[in-house]
């Protein structure tokens, strides 16, 4: 079974040089609270100096390419963000299978790559407004981890996100009793695939969590951390949930 909280922000595309003190301030703060796990993931550019920066903070990308190399014109290899410095990477974001169209064997691939490359992984999946109002959204959500599902999947290095689409950025968060259903969804997919080992993924909340309903997201059964945007950008914004984080 689960036994440590994880808290991973995603900056997105947000993020200069400046905003390295930033990370500073998190790093800080998970130092306060290290029966948490904490990660950030930066944009590309700033992965090798904020890990130069912050020895021991980690540090993950937001994406990587299937392929080892090739004529993939602006696409970064998993052995590429690895040699950066990154420990992890978010793979399958619903605003990269919405705007750059990934699909499930994409995401699948790009999971096998990074672990190949000895990167963990976090798979993203979530429903759209439409399939959640149409009754669709466990069949959607369990269809995306089967179709994304790394072969050889392990707990050592496997993270699940579930991010209902309509509430990432918006402020709206799904009912807790919608939260408890999807993640024990998750978890009965997980064990068809892997069996007993499934008890030990840990599966994010990620959709406008923030520090005012963190404490309520993550007691909620089968809620293992959080996969945060906008609220990680600051340790201001980003503490808190930390610090709800380490309460469990």
């Amino acid at each position: 079974m689960v036994s440590r909280k994880y808290i991973v922000g995603n900056w997105k595309m947000n993020g200069l040089r400046d905003q390295l003190t930033n990370i500073a301030e998190i790093a800080k703060v998970a130092d306060e609270y290290q029966a948490v796990d904490v990660a950030i993931c930066p944009p590309v550019t700033l992965i090798a100096q904020a890990v130069t920066n912050f020895p021991g903070f980690a540090i993950g990308a937001q994406d990587c390419h299937f392929a080892k190399s090739g004529a993939h014109t602006g696409c970064l290899s998993a052995d590429m963000i690895r040699e950066a410095g990154a420990s992890m990477a978010i793979l399958g974001h619903s605003e990269r299978r919405a705007d750059q169209h990934e699909t499930d064997a994409e995401v699948k691939s790009k999971a096998e790559a990074a672990h190949n490359a000895g990167l963990g992984v976090i798979i993203c999946v979530g429903e759209s407004e439409e399939e959640r109002d149409a009754g669709k959204a466990v069949e959607v959500v369990c269809g995306q981890l089967e179709g994304s599902f790394p072969d050889g999947a392990n707990v050592d290095w496997l993270t699940v996100a579930y991010e209902p689409v309509w509430a990432i950025g918006t402020g709206r968060v799904p009912k807790a009793a919608d939260v408890e259903e999807m993640h024990a969804a998750i978890r009965n997919a997980l064990r068809n695939l892997m069996g007993e080992r499934a008890g030990g993924v840990r599966i994010l909340y990620g959709g406008s969590m923030n520090g005012g309903n963190a404490s309520e997201l993550l007691s909620i059964p089968n809620v293992d951390g959080g996969l945060v945007g906008g609220a990680s950008l600051t340790a201001e914004k980003f503490g808190p949930i930390i610090e709800a984080a380490a309460a469990f």
